[in-house]
């Protein structure tokens, strides 16, 4: 049997498949690891509406499902969760800890990933409906407008006191690779409680 005598012209080529394959197995993860941790919280937010506790969707999650945000003209439902964590963005939108619960007076502010959870927020209108269903009921917001801001000068106040809206909020510009310092908010007011 011949030895095989490898060129460095087949050992780059073979290097460079190799990175290549690797590249687009991270970028397929991150996506794929989003919908398989919303699938998983799917059973934990069943199960937390049928027995009232929170429950974690695996052992390990430092979170449980806070609320499932409903969004009928875009066809998207995706599930928040109690912000936790900053690694919890990895696997859905958060309500931020800062914020009120979603109907109280003030504001509910979720945040998610522009190239995940919210990466259809680009097609959200003023006018469009936001269904935010939790423990307590589910609860209507009409879109009211949205904008881009810097991350440190959004103006979102949870606590105002005024009457209950959203803000959803993610990186500007929508089809960035790179981080940066603006933010896109949609904002939404309570339009109507709907029973459960």
């Amino acid at each position: 049997m011949k030895p095989i005598n490898l060129s460095t012209r087949s050992l780059s080529a073979l290097a460079l498949l190799v990175a290549g394959a690797l590249i687009a197995a991270q970028a397929l993860y991150i996506p794929a690891k989003a919908q398989v941790a919303q699938v998983l919280m799917s059973s934990a937010w069943e199960r937390q509406l049928s027995t009232g506790d929170p429950a974690r969707p695996w052992p390990w999650a430092d979170f449980t499902p806070t609320a499932r945000l409903s969004f009928p003209a875009q066809h998207q439902t995706v599930l928040a969760l109690t912000d936790a964590a900053g690694e919890s963005l990895a696997f859905g939108p958060t309500l931020m800890a800062a914020s009120v619960d979603p109907g109280d007076r003030g504001v509910a502010v979720f945040a998610a990933h522009r190239d995940t959870h919210f990466a259809f927020l680009q097609g959200v209108k003023a006018g469009d409906p936001v269904t935010v269903e939790t423990a307590n009921g589910a609860r209507t917001f009409t879109v009211t407008h949205s904008e881009v801001v810097r991350w440190d000068q959004s103006g979102i106040v949870p606590n105002d006191g005024g009457p209950p809206r959203i803000a959803l909020v993610t990186c500007w510009p929508l089809d960035a690779k790179t981080p940066g310092p603006m933010r896109y908010v949609v904002w939404g007011a309570l339009s109507r409680l709907k029973a459960m």
